[in-house]
């Protein structure tokens, strides 16, 4: 079943509870899926709304996934923003990613770290993150 990204915020909200988790990251899996197997397959809406939904919930075991996600096309890369990857935090993330130490893992890594050192990440804040797309997204429910 595929959900839009409306039907995502009425089901799940801005800030889901634990035990809907699975399901966002069963809706963000497909969508990712579908998008790798051709630009435009799945909703990149609806997988960075999942993303933002993972990113609340600050798990670092989700950092791959939304990375998958991200990197499942170039309108994705476009469409999440790589501050998603980061709902434990920056430093948390980049160590989890170090220790993780996969290729998948080092490439978001370098894309960190880039993004860093261009000042693209100066002053990150989780919940500054999150309030801006809260914001934006209470924007859309409108």
């Amino acid at each position: 079943m595929r959900l839009t990204e409306e039907e995502c915020l009425r089901r799940f909200g801005l800030n889901p509870a634990p035990e809907q988790l699975e399901e966002v990251r069963a809706v963000l899996d497909a969508e990712t899926q579908r998008e790798r197997q051709g630009q435009g397959g799945g909703d990149t809406q609806v997988m960075r709304l999942c993303c933002f939904l993972l990113f609340r919930a600050g798990l670092l075991e989700d950092v791959p996934r939304i990375w998958r996600a991200k990197t499942s096309s170039m309108d994705a890369d476009a469409s999440i923003d790589l501050q998603l990857l980061c709902g434990a935090g920056l430093e948390r993330t980049k160590r989890y990613l170090r220790e993780l130490g996969s290729d998948e893992a080092q490439a978001a890594s370098r894309r960190l770290l880039t993004n860093e050192v261009s000042g693209e990440l100066d002053g990150f804040s989780v919940d500054e993150y999150a309030a801006s797309q809260e914001a934006y997204y209470d924007g859309d429910e409108g």
